[in-house]
């Protein structure tokens, strides 16, 4: 279910938001945003984030740089390994949540 969202946003990128000026008052764009939910949240909580980060982009709210904030456990993350393909940084933000910032590496799965 979650491919279906990403999938749908990726569309919009690629062929509806080019054909209007940007307005977007957010770094990362709303779309980008709800694409790096749906990767790293559960279905409900990248639902809900997405759509609190949808009705903020308006001239009401300032705007600015909003990073996705996550909920991560690393105890179980293997580290180490050679071919390492890192998308996104995890920078720590209180216990257990982390600001989800993407790499600047370009991005071969999509």
């Amino acid at each position: 279910m979650k491919r279906v969202f990403i999938s749908s946003f990726k569309f919009y990128q690629k062929f509806i938001s080019p054909l209007f000026p940007s307005s977007c008052r957010y770094y990362p764009s709303c779309s980008e945003y709800a694409i790096w939910q749906f990767r790293a949240n559960s279905l409900p909580r990248a639902i809900l984030f997405t759509t609190l980060r949808i009705l903020r982009c308006n001239q009401l709210f300032k705007g600015g740089i909003d990073y996705p904030i996550v909920k991560k456990d690393f105890s179980t993350a293997k580290f180490g390994s050679k071919n390492l393909n890192i998308i996104f940084w995890f920078v720590p933000l209180s216990k257990g949540k982390y600001y989800m910032i993407k790499s600047l590496k370009k991005e071969n799965n999509g």
